[in-house]
């Protein structure tokens, strides 16, 4: 759980122990929500709101033109050195920082023009150029952004020079952009039963890699980085989630565009800047620190709560009631195991009470979700309420959103009026809801390096988001399904993502896509992982995890297996990839130590002296990737071949440590073009990966995709072709049918096949 900075949490928790011991009894006994935020609200203080304001102050957005300088100049040194991805990033820092109209603004677009241009990207470059002028590029310098300019007219004039693919507006690895709402797919139901809730069965056999569900996110928000601003400049070496994606649209992009009135939110084009203004940027920009201060799921449950609105919040209070009751353990009989009909992807119709509306936009999807309040500890719950009521009484140093202003004729506009604390009520229940149904959306991340001719890729979190369909998506620890995201700014004429009356002209959302990864038969209930998986974590570990983040005991078929006495997988479990050094059999744990498995070699070796095995392997694994960072490869090459072999006398090929060090190796060996001995060192890596995540695995996957990148640049068509399809299949299994990864697998087998 994302909880508020560290500094507040501590504050707040001094709070709690301070209280007398019938405030806190008192408290303990709230369980309706709303009550629970006014007295929040009741008990904050001067010394707490002035507390949070010194907290916050160290997350500062203020534009700052001295740091817009400075990432300039570290732009200019990255540029001169023909580095124009980090140039262009280094100049989006500067043009975030800069105030609007300002000589300095317009410096860091027209030099953000020129790295544009040299990565080809000659219509951001031009929409750049025109930035830098507006803003009042000096008049003695406007000679070369207008050779600039013709030299970018003269390139896009040329039909066989197409500018594609450009850094907007791009989606998410390994999906492509689809303009529709949230579907399910025929022989899919959605039904209930009093021991898990809603839940959705597969109503007919499905085969693996068929798409069974797209969801559309209601809200999400984009994870920021850690950094305060406190940081000096030296520390700024690397570019986050902020630096890269848009905060609208979570589009990659060079060529961001920032808001006018604060240094962090940034947009990749005119259009999500607006979008995000109208929508609530300008509601959260005044308390943009504050919401850095909170985390993310503070900022995406206040998010939440602006887009729903007073009217639509008051609308579904009156008839969540009866839907609430079915996720409880106790209901009436009549609903025990029918299907619950939702209208998925529909729209809501004007006569609907819209209980059984489930599609991005629809908020009785969200508000239903439960709340879990009596299965937060209280000092949890006394965090969130006095978080949730620091952040009302900080919005109200502004104007009311006119989505939350007073229904009532006699309240008066443009005042925050008594009744407008339903806001402040509503972004609590989301926040508690978010413990158990907050999303991370992830991509795969190409590492860029030079000189790599083999993708070297990381999956990594770029936003938090809800799901109104996806969340009723039940738990497995080794799940039948996997997901992939769609994100972009697409046009929506119609107006079909929204409830509302009337058309909108655009739509800026995210989607989620779940295929089958296992062949589903018809009855079998289509499962989620909600992050501790089988493959990954140990079974006690995984159940520790699930009851404290999500308040449930797992009972997947994964945990029984794993848990079921005398199993052959529990005894592997136990000691997973080690070996005895004597005789090389497999060990086994006794208690604080492993003994051999060959009752006649009688070899142990003790728990601690394992780990300090292990994390001495680790470090020299680590030091290995920090010099391959500098271009060491020799010397890196020295110490994985060393690890290699320390690993090789205690660790069996399918050990996780195994596959990354072999892993690390043939990255060395690509990287200075020795094709055929990466392939050997990555199918070892294979090995590995195969035994850890299985057979199915999208991880599997990836790592087929490197090794026929491998065979195709050392030339051998037959180990290539052969690996082609087998990476073919996983990819398609995981990630459908465009994502780019597919694409280039398209390219190698068909120049291949013209050698043959």
């Amino acid at each position: 759980m994302d909880l508020p900075c560290p500094e507040w949490v501590r504050h707040v928790e001094q709070k709690w122990t301070e209280m007398r011991s019938e405030g806190t009894e008192g408290f303990c006994l709230l369980t309706d929500i709303d009550a629970i935020f006014s007295h929040g609200l009741s008990i904050l203080g001067p010394e707490d709101l002035n507390t949070f304001c010194r907290i916050s102050e160290k997350y500062s957005v203020k534009k700052s033109p001295e740091r817009a300088s400075e990432f300039r100049q570290q732009g200019n040194l990255s540029f001169k050195v023909k580095d124009y991805t980090v140039a262009a990033l280094y100049y989006s820092k500067g043009v975030c920082n800069a105030d609007k109209n300002t000589e300095e603004l317009s410096l860091c677009y027209a030099n953000r023009s020129a790295a544009l241009f040299y990565h080809g990207l000659y219509r951001e470059c031009l929409q750049d150029i025109q930035r830098s002028m507006e803003a009042g590029y000096p008049s003695h310098l406007q000679d070369k952004l207008r050779t600039r300019q013709a030299a970018c007219l003269n390139r896009l004039r040329k039909p066989e020079k197409s500018n594609t693919p450009t850094t907007n507006h791009q989606t998410l690895p390994c999906q492509k952009s689809r303009n529709s709402t949230t579907c399910i797919s025929h022989g899919v139901s959605v039904n209930f039963s009093p021991e898990k809730g809603r839940h959705i069965l597969a109503t007919e056999n499905k085969p693996a890699g068929e798409v069974v569900l797209e969801d559309e996110a209601f809200c999400y928000v984009l994870i920021p980085s850690n950094k305060l601003n406190t940081e000096t400049k030296k520390e700024e070496k690397t570019f986050d989630t902020e630096d890269r994606h848009c905060h609208h649209c979570l589009s990659q992009s060079l060529s961001f565009v920032p808001c006018a009135n604060c240094s962090y939110s940034r947009y990749c084009g005119e259009s999500c800047q607006k979008d995000a203004w109208e929508r609530w940027h300008q509601w959260e920009c005044p308390i943009g620190a504050d919401l850095l201060a909170i985390g993310v799921l503070g900022h995406l449950a206040l998010r939440v709560a602006l887009k729903a609105g007073q009217n639509e919040v008051q609308r579904v209070k009156k008839n969540a009631s009866d839907l609430s009751q079915e996720d409880h353990v106790t209901c009436s009989s009549d609903k025990s195991d029918s299907p619950v009909k939702l209208s998925l992807g529909g729209h809501c119709r004007e006569d609907s009470d819209h209980t059984d509306c489930y599609h991005g936009n629809s908020y009785m999807g969200i508000y239903s979700l439960l709340p879990h309040v009596a299965q937060h500890s209280p000092g949890s719950r006394f965090l969130l309420a006095i978080t949730m009521a620091v952040l009302y009484r900080r919005l109200q140093g502004g104007p009311p959103p006119d989505i939350w202003a007073s229904c009532k004729d006699e309240g008066v506009s443009g005042l925050w009026q008594p009744e407008m604390s339903m806001l402040g009520a509503t972004a609590l229940r989301h926040m508690m809801q978010l413990r158990c149904n907050a999303q991370a959306l992830t991509a795969v991340r190409v590492k860029e390096v030079s000189g790599m001719a083999v993708q070297s890729s990381s999956e990594i979190r770029i936003a938090t988001a809800i799901f109104p369909v996806l969340s009723l998506l039940n738990h497995s620890c080794s799940p039948n399904t996997s997901i992939s995201f769609t994100a972009g700014f697409q046009n929506d004429p119609l107006g079909q993502f929204g409830c509302s009356e009337g058309p909108e002209s655009s739509h800026c959302g995210v989607t989620v896509t779940v295929r089958a990864s296992k062949h589903l038969t018809a009855g079998q209930e289509i499962l989620h992982c909600y992050g501790p998986h089988c493959s990954r974590m140990e079974v006690k570990e995984r159940q520790r995890h699930l009851l404290e983040q999500y308040f449930f005991h797992c009972n997947c078929q994964a945990c029984h297996t794993d848990l079921s006495e005398g199993s052959q997988n529990a005894k592997e479990n136990a000691t997973p990839g080690l070996k005895c050094v004597k005789c090389e059999k497999p060990l086994q744990s006794r208690m604080d130590r492993y003994m051999c498995s060959l009752p006649s070699c009688g070899h142990q070796i003790t728990s601690a002296d394992v780990q300090n095995r292990l994390q001495g392997l680790q470090c020299l694994l680590d030091e290995a990737f920090q010099l391959m960072e500098r271009d060491r490869l020799d010397k890196a090459r020295k110490i994985l071949k060393s690890a290699t072999s320390q690993a090789n006398s205690i660790l069996t090929e399918t050990h996780p440590l195994q596959g990354e060090l072999a892993d690390a190796t043939a990255r060395v060996y690509a990287t200075t073009g020795e094709w055929i001995l990466a392939a050997s060192h990555l199918k070892r890596s294979i090995v590995a990966v195969r035994a850890q995540f299985g057979e199915d695995s999208i991880e599997l996957g990836r790592q087929l995709f490197k090794l026929a990148q491998l065979h195709f640049n050392a030339g051998d068509c037959g180990g290539a072709l052969s690996v082609i399809p087998r990476a073919h299949r996983l990819l398609s299994l995981h990630c459908g049918p465009h994502c780019e990864e597919l694409q280039e697998l398209h390219e190698m087998e068909r120049c291949l096949q013209g050698l043959l």
